[in-house]
C-alpha cells in the first residue's frame, strides 16, 4: 500500500502558488422588466474546489476562506441561467472578492442566450474530509433511474443486484459487503432500517432527488454507529426550489409504467413546502427464459412525501415532513394468482389444500405487501451575532408493516421506530470546531417466520419468533482541526448503551492532507456496530426449499473495524482543471458477523437440507475471520468542451470463515467491476448522449452448487464474467426533456437463475443463487416537464 502511494505521489505531485480569499457577494434575479430581485436560497459553487454556499433570504452569500490558484464561482438556481465570475487566475486576483454580484435570468429567455457550462453528473468532492462521490441531479438523468436502486449504474463504488429471482428486491454492496453494513441517510437522518431495508431502495424515486453522496469508510459519529463500510446520503428536492410543477412519466418495453410529480411552493417569506408523489406498476407477466417463472414480479406501488420549511429572519429554521407508501408484489410461477398461498390452517390434516391452493397444484408463488408511514422534525438555531455557535435537534418516527409468503414459508412483521439527535456545534475560529450531542433510538420490531417441512409431513411447522425491542441512549463528541486548507483532522468518539447489547464504544478519525491544491491524501479508521436481522438482511433465503435454521443464541451485535485511504490528483486538460485520477484502498475486518451458510446444511441432492445462520465466531475453526479488502481506481476527464469520460475499476478480496470449509471467498460477491461512462452534450444542452459500459467479474458460488444434478451448475465454482451496456438520448425543449434509451444492450441474462424450476417443491429448488441480470434487453421512453415560478 505504501509503495503504491509513494509511486502515485512521485508521479503526480507538483507545486502551485495559492491565494487565500475572503469572498462575499450577492445573487440577484433579473425580472423581465429589468428589475433586480434578491435570489433567496440560490447556490454559489466554487468550480475548482467543488465547494458550495447558499444565499440567505436577501440573496447574500459568503465563503469564510477560499484558497486556490484559480477561483471560478458559478451562481445557479433552478429555472434560471447561471452566472460565472472568474475571481483569480494563476494566483492573480482579478476582481474585488468582497463585493461580487451575480445576475440570473429566467430560462424562459434561454433561446437568446449562450450557455457555456453544464452541471457535472458525477464527481469527487474536493473539500470533503473523506472520499465522497457525488451523483448530481444531472447524473441521475443519465439513465432511467426509476428508483434509488437504479441510480448507481454509473458508479463502480456501489454494486446493485437482485437478492433472489422472484421478489424483485434489490440490494447494494459497498466495499464488497452487503448494503446492511452501509448507513442510509435521508438528508442526514438514518432510514431503511429493520423491515424497511430489503425494499427501501425501490421506495425512493430517483426523480425526487437533487443529489446522492457516497462516502466510503467509517465517517462521522453524529448519526450513530451503523456505518461500517460507509454512508449514502440523499438530498431531496427542496421547498425553496423555484419549480411549482415537475412531472416525470416513464414506460419500458415490459410495460412498466411510472409517474412522478413534485411541486415546490413558496407561500410567503417564511413558509415553503414541497409535495412529491409517485405511482408505478408492472401488470404484465413475462417469462423470457421459459422456465415457468415470472422474470420480474407484477407490482403496484404508491408513494407520497410532503416536506415543509419555516425560515425566520434571524436564521432559525424549522423543517418537518411526512411520508406514506404502499407496495404490493406478486411473483413466482406464471400460473400463480394472488391468494393461492393462503393457508387453510383450520382444516383437517387430510385436506390437500391445508398449505394453500398453490402447493396443492404444484405451483410456487410469492406475495409481499408492504406499507409504512414516517414523519420527521428538524430545528436549527444559530447563536451569537456571527453564527459561530448553533444548536440543532432532529426527531424521526416510522411505522412499517410487511406481510409475505414464499412457497411454504410465511414471514410477517411490523415495526415502530423512533430516533432523536440533539447537538451543539461551536466554530471557535478558522482552525478549531467541535460538536457534542446526545441521541436516542427506540426499535420495536415484531417478526415471525413460519416454515412447513414437507420432508416430514404437511403439518410439521417450524416457527421462529424473531421479535426484538431495543432502547439506545448515547453521547458523542467530534473535534475538527483545520490548518490553512492544507491539513485537517476530524476525531470523534461515541458511547451508546443498548438495552439489547450493552455498551458500544467506537472511536473514529479522518485525516486529510493537501500536498498541493490539486494533490490530496485522505486516511480514515473507525469502529462500527449493528444489530443483526437474520431474515431481513438476506430475504433471498426464503426463496428455496431449504429449511432456515437460525442459531438464535448467536445473534449478537455485529462488530467491525474499518480503515483505508484515498489519494486524488487533479490535473489540467486545456482550460479544464477538474480532471482527476484517484486510488482507494479500504479494509473491513469483523470481530462478530452473522453468516449465511448454504453448504454445511446440504445433505445431498435427495435431501431437503437447511440454510444455517450463525455467527462467524461459532464456525468451529481455530481462527474464525471475516474481512474484505477493496481497491479502486477512478479516472475522470473532459478532453474537450461538453464531453466527459469517467472510468472506474474496483477489485474485491472478500473472505469469510464457514463451518466445515474454513476461510473461503464470500459467496456471490463479484471479484471486480469496471465502469466506463461517456457523455456528450451539444451546445446549450439541446441534445445529450449517454453511454455506460460495465464489466462484471466472477463471483464465488456456494460449494453445494458444483455437486448438483443440474448439468448447468455441476462442477462450477464461480459465476461467469459478463458485460452490461446502456445508452440514452435526451432532447431538451424549453420546458420539456424527452428521453429514450436501452438497457442491457447485449441481452445478457443469467442462465438458469432458478435451480430445478420445473419442480418447485423438490429438494433442489432454489431461487436465491442470483449473481447476474435477470431481465434481458429493455427499451424505455420518458419525459420530464418542469414549470418555473414567474
Amino acid at each position: 500500500m505504501r509503495k503504491i502511494l509513494a509511486l502515485l505521489l512521485v508521479s503526480f505531485t507538483f507545486t502551485s502558488i495559492a491565494v487565500a480569499q475572503q469572498i462575499k457577494g450577492k445573487v440577484n434575479f433579473i425580472e423581465a422588466t429589468g428589475e433586480k430581485v434578491p435570489a433567496s436560497f440560490a447556490n454559489v459553487w466554487w468550480m475548482e474546489g467543488k465547494e458550495a454556499a447558499e444565499t440567505d433570504i436577501d440573496g447574500n452569500f459568503s465563503f469564510k476562506k477560499i484558497k486556490g490558484e484559480d477561483i471560478t464561482l458559478i451562481a445557479t438556481f433552478i429555472g434560471y441561467t447561471r452566472d460565472t465570475i472568474v475571481v483569480a487566475r494563476g494566483g492573480q486576483t482579478l476582481v474585488d472578492a468582497t463585493a461580487l454580484v451575480f445576475n440570473l435570468k429566467s430560462e424562459n429567455e434561454l433561446e437568446s442566450l449562450v450557455v457555456t457550462g453544464k452541471q457535472e453528473g458525477n464527481y469527487l468532492s474536493k473539500t470533503a474530509q473523506i472520499k465522497t462521490e457525488v451523483i448530481t441531479a444531472a447524473g441521475l438523468c443519465k439513465m432511467a433511474c426509476c428508483s434509488l436502486a437504479e441510480s448507481f449504474e454509473t458508479s463502480a463504488s456501489v454494486s446493485v443486484g437482485y437478492s433472489d429471482a422472484v421478489t424483485g428486491a434489490k440490494q447494494i454492496k459497498l466495499l464488497g459487503l452487503s448494503g446492511s453494513y452501509t448507513q442510509m441517510l435521508d438528508e442526514n437522518k438514518p432510514i431503511m432500517r429493520g423491515l424497511a431495508s430489503p425494499f427501501g431502495l425501490s421506495y425512493i424515486p430517483g426523480q425526487w432527488l437533487e443529489s446522492i453522496q457516497i462516502a466510503k469508510g467509517p465517517s462521522s459519529v453524529i448519526n450513530g454507529l451503523e456505518a461500517m463500510t460507509g454512508q449514502i446520503n440523499m438530498e431531496h428536492r427542496k421547498p425553496t426550489a423555484e419549480n411549482p410543477l415537475f412531472v416525470n412519466l416513464f414506460m419500458n418495453s415490459n410495460l412498466r409504467l411510472e409517474a412522478n410529480v413534485a411541486s415546490s411552493i413558496q407561500i410567503n417569506d417564511h413558509w415553503s413546502t414541497v409535495l412529491q408523489g409517485h405511482v408505478s406498476g408492472e401488470t404484465q407477466k413475462h417469462d423470457a427464459n421459459k422456465d415457468g417463472f415470472r422474470d420480474d414480479p407484477t407490482t403496484r406501488q404508491f408513494n407520497i412525501d410532503n416536506r415543509w420549511l419555516y425560515f425566520v429572519q434571524d436564521g432559525v429554521q424549522i423543517r418537518f415532513g411526512f411520508k406514506y407508501l404502499d407496495d404490493k408484489r406478486i411473483g413466482g410461477m406464471m400460473e400463480y394468482e394472488e391468494g393461492m398461498n393462503k393457508r387453510n390452517i383450520f382444516s383437517s390434516n387430510s385436506n390437500p389444500n391445508l398449505l394453500g391452493d398453490a402447493f396443492a397444484n404444484n405451483i410456487w408463488g410469492n406475495e409481499i405487501h408492504n406499507n409504512g408511514a414516517s414523519g420527521f422534525f428538524k430545528l436549527g438555531i444559530p447563536i451569537g451575532p456571527d453564527g459561530d455557535k448553533n444548536v440543532a435537534f432532529v426527531g424521526d418516527f416510522s411505522y412499517y408493516k410487511m406481510k409475505s409468503s414464499y412457497g411454504l414459508k410465511d414471514f410477517n412483521g411490523k415495526q415502530y421506530m423512533g430516533f432523536f439527535n440533539a447537538m451543539f456545534q461551536h466554530n471557535i475560529n478558522d482552525n478549531h470546531r467541535y460538536t457534542v450531542g446526545l441521541s436516542g433510538r427506540y426499535d420495536d420490531i415484531q417478526r415471525a417466520l413460519t416454515q412447513w417441512d414437507i420432508n416430514i409431513n404437511n403439518t410439521n411447522t417450524l416457527t421462529y419468533d424473531l421479535s426484538s425491542r431495543d432502547k439506545v441512549i448515547g453521547a458523542y463528541g467530534e473535534y475538527t482541526y483545520t490548518l490553512d486548507e492544507k491539513f485537517s483532522l476530524v476525531a470523534g468518539i461515541r458511547a451508546d448503551y443498548s438495552s439489547r447489547s450493552g455498551w458500544q464504544i467506537a472511536p473514529r478519525a479522518n485525516i486529510k492532507y493537501s500536498f498541493t491544491e490539486n494533490t490530496i491524501l485522505r486516511l480514515n479508521a473507525g469502529r462500527g456496530y449493528r444489530n443483526p436481522n437474520p431474515i431481513v438482511d438476506n430475504l433471498g433465503v426464503l426463496s428455496s426449499s431449504r429449511i432456515v435454521n437460525i442459531d438464535q443464541d448467536a445473534m449478537e451485535v455485529e462488530d467491525a473495524w474499518s480503515f483505508g485511504g484515498n489519494f486524488t490528483q487533479y490535473f489540467r486538460i486545456g482550460e479544464n482543471k477538474s480532471n482527476y485520477i484517484s486510488f482507494d484502498y479500504f479494509r473491513t475486518s469483523f470481530n462478530s458477523q452473522i453468516v449465511f451458510d448454504w453448504n454445511s446444511g446440504w445433505n445431498g441432492n435427495s435431501q431437503y437440507g437447511t440454510v444455517e445462520i450463525y455467527n462467524v465466531k461459532d464456525a468451529g475453526k481455530s481462527n474464525n475471520r471475516s474481512f474484505t479488502d477493496t481497491y479502486q481506481l477512478d479516472l475522470s476527464v473532459e478532453p474537450f468542451e461538453r464531453f466527459t469520460a469517467i472510468a472506474t475499476f474496483r477489485y474485491n478480496n472478500a473472505k469469510v470463515t464457514m463451518k466445515e470449509q474454513g476461510l473461503v471467498d464470500n459467496p456471490l460477491v463479484s471479484k471486480y467491476k469496471g465502469v466506463l461512462n461517456l457523455q456528450y452534450a451539444t451546445r446549450m444542452n439541446k441534445w445529450t448522449f449517454d453511454f455506460t459500459a460495465q464489466l462484471n467479474g466472477p463471483s464465488a458460488l456456494p460449494e453445494f452448487m458444483s455437486k448438483l444434478d443440474d448439468p448447468f451448475y455441476a462442477g462450477k465454482t464461480q459465476s461467469e464474467i459478463y458485460p452490461m451496456l446502456y445508452f440514452q438520448i435526451t432532447k431538451k425543449f424549453r420546458l420539456l426533456d424527452v428521453y429514450a434509451g436501452v438497457e442491457n444492450i447485449t441481452n445478457y441474462k443469467q442462465e438458469n437463475p432458478i435451480i430445478d424450476a420445473q419442480n418447485p417443491y423438490s429438494s433442489q429448488f432454489n431461487a436465491s443463487m442470483v449473481w447476474g441480470p435477470l431481465m434481458g434487453r429493455m427499451f424505455y421512453v420518458g419525459m420530464r416537464l418542469t414549470l418555473w415560478k414567474k
